[in-house]
């Protein structure tokens, strides 16, 4: 199931974390009393990023975003300004959440991964 998909602006790509969608927060637990989470997340090919989401304690709105280990993701798959991240959710039987990262470049039209 998609949690989001974004084109990545300049900030996301250079400022080590990724403004998240407020309405994608559903994909996530916050512990009472907490504005942060970490998660894993695999990339396609199948490597672990350990994310953080983090939410602001003040203020009319959460304004999430994701950091962690987001900035080395970047500098990895060099990441620039117009490519597309998407991160999945899937259930698994024993109740538990696995996350997916997805990372894309457009090219003449198309959307291409950028792991392949």
């Amino acid at each position: 199931m998609e949690v989001m998909a974004k084109l990545l602006s300049g900030s996301d790509t250079s400022n080590k974390r990724l403004e998240f969608p407020t309405k994608s927060l559903w994909a996530f637990s916050l512990p009472a009393g907490q504005n942060s989470v970490e998660f894993d997340a695999l990339d396609m090919l199948d490597q672990p990023w350990r994310l953080k989401i983090s939410v602001r304690h003040e203020g009319k709105y959460p304004k999430p975003w994701i950091s962690g280990q987001w900035g080395i993701y970047v500098l990895q798959k060099r990441l620039r300004q117009g490519d597309r991240v998407t991160l999945t959710m899937h259930d698994q039987e024993n109740g538990a959440n696995n996350y997916r990262i997805i990372a894309e470049r457009k090219h003449f039209g198309f959307w291409y991964s950028i792991d392949q």
